[in-house]
């Protein structure tokens, strides 16, 4: 497949890019993109909620009320978990939620995302370019003449550059990362992948 490189002014420079078949016109896995997607979301996921059990509430050291007489069911301790203000049985623990997904599974997974992106036609490559200051209606006039204003976009650099990233990060559609750290689940959160030259470049030698 190749595609024509823009300018930040949305026109075309005149140079042509053919996209490595290798990444971008893989053999689409389902269940791999599932897996790294499962295994992103969850390694997200901080484990920190926890309840009380019974052992762990302040109180209840004397027996409520007499054993025989009362007509209700006999009652060792205020903090039973059948008492108000008692403990829970079963409550959540802290727990580590990681899902291990192996280099291989990875990358075709990366692989069948942009595969993906690239037969829906949601590839655009941009020349490289970067801004002298932090200015968000740089960024927004650069998506507004690549037509992608109104669409949400993941934008891959090829190295962190401050201004752009900060230029874009008021943008609620817009995602600036560098073309390394873009993951499964960022690819196909997005409606359109923008890349610049060079982070194009550095994709291919990376997964293909």
């Amino acid at each position: 497949m190749e595609l024509k490189v823009l300018n930040t002014e949305g026109s075309e420079t005149g140079e042509v890019v053919k996209l490595s078949d290798d990444v971008f016109a893989a053999e689409v896995s389902e269940h791999a993109m599932y897996l790294d997607v499962k295994s992103i979301m969850a390694n997200r996921r901080q484990g920190t909620h926890k309840v009380k059990n019974r052992s762990e509430i302040r109180g209840g050291g004397r027996k409520p009320y007499r054993q025989k007489g009362t007509g209700r069911a006999r009652q060792g301790s205020s903090r039973s978990p059948l008492m108000v203000g008692g403990g829970s049985i079963f409550g959540p623990k802290p727990r580590d939620y990681g899902l291990k997904v192996n280099k291989k599974v990875k990358r075709l997974a990366r692989c069948s995302a942009l595969t993906t992106k690239a037969r829906e036609g949601g590839i655009v490559v941009v020349e490289d370019f970067g801004f002298d200051r932090i200015k968000t209606k740089q960024m927004a006039d650069v998506l507004k003449n690549l037509g992608l204003d109104s669409k949400k976009t993941l934008m891959l650099m090829s190295e962190h550059n401050d201004n752009v990233v900060k230029s874009g990060r008021n943008i609620p559609a817009l995602n600036v990362m560098v073309a390394d750290n873009a993951s499964t689940y960022d690819i196909l959160d997005s409606q359109t992948v923008l890349m610049q030259k060079t982070a194009l470049k550095q994709i291919e030698e990376t997964l293909g």
